[in-house]
């Protein structure tokens, strides 16, 4: 089941929708509030399921006529992984870290599917970085290795985007450099939240990173140098993951720059395809 927010005009509320079984239109579950997961708490996978099969002959929404929002609807972190693939460390001329590296992008970094990215006019030089993300579906701390899906609620695309100008001058300066990562509209994720029934095995998942349809990146997430139960557990060592956070588990290599107009398809296989165009500030 895919599940996702959208609004139907930009001063309409935001309404919860899934994707109809067929991968055709939207099926309204307005009733059902507008978070992803909560409903998936509240009602659980199984009658979920049932409740959008149930409603499948109703009256579709057409995805080109709507507005998506991120699908998540509360989120207080964004976890993101630096260096995860070891071609991505390669081609950073860095060495492939012994420890999973953390860093943080905030929510007001969110953006949805068909959503502009717009760099601010204080960078020149931005990138896009695809990436499966999990989604956080219920409190999690100090959780083992072995028990990692227990914490989660479903998967996503997000591309992170990166002002590399800003991030590659804080790094010489030895400063923190997580601005570069974190202005608005830098975590573009969606279009859906993808339940752990559609992605069996998220360590064997294609992504694919394009522009104008050019493949700039590609590679498969079995190809992480620490996998979903190693990260779950690094992360809530300590730290409380909340229902809705956003694990951002490391690009693959092949980033490069962007250019005013240009459009980014970020596929992650069985889980979606995520569609944003840079706009820059100072074009």
């Amino acid at each position: 089941m895919f599940l996702g927010r959208i609004r139907r005009t930009p001063s309409d509320p935001v309404e919860l929708v899934a994707l109809h079984p067929d991968g055709g239109g939207l099926l309204s579950l307005a009733d059902l509030g507008d978070d992803p997961v909560a409903a998936l708490a509240v009602h659980g996978l199984d009658r979920l399921t049932e409740l959008v099969a149930e409603r499948s002959a109703g009256p579709l929404l057409d995805q080109s006529a709507v507005l998506f929002e991120p699908p998540v609807a509360t989120c207080t972190k964004i976890c993101c992984l630096a260096l995860n693939y070891r071609a991505h460390a390669e081609e950073s001329g860095m060495e492939v870290p012994p420890e999973p590296v953390l860093f943080f992008k905030p929510p007001s970094a969110l953006t949805g599917h068909n959503r502009p990215v717009v760099a601010p006019a204080r960078t020149r030089h931005l990138e896009h970085e695809v990436e499966l993300a999990v989604v956080i579906g219920k409190v999690t701390r100090d959780l083992p290795a072995e028990r990692w899906q227990e914490a989660v609620a479903g998967y996503t695309v997000i591309n992170d985007m990166t002002a590399r100008d800003l991030q590659l001058a804080n790094i010489a300066r030895n400063v923190p450099w997580d601005q570069s990562k974190g202005f608005d509209t830098f975590a573009p994720v969606g279009p859906f939240l993808a339940t752990v029934d559609e992605v069996p095995d998220p360590q064997a998942l294609e992504l694919v990173l394009e522009v104008d349809g050019e493949v700039r990146q590609r590679a498969n997430t079995k190809q992480m140098v620490f996998g979903l139960p190693r990260l779950i557990e690094d992360l809530s060592d300590g730290m409380t993951l909340l229902p809705g956070d956003l694990i951002a588990t490391g690009t693959v290599a092949g980033i490069a720059p962007l250019k005013d107009g240009d459009t980014m398809r970020a596929t992650v296989a069985g889980v979606g395809t995520l569609v944003n165009t840079v706009k820059f500030r100072s074009a």
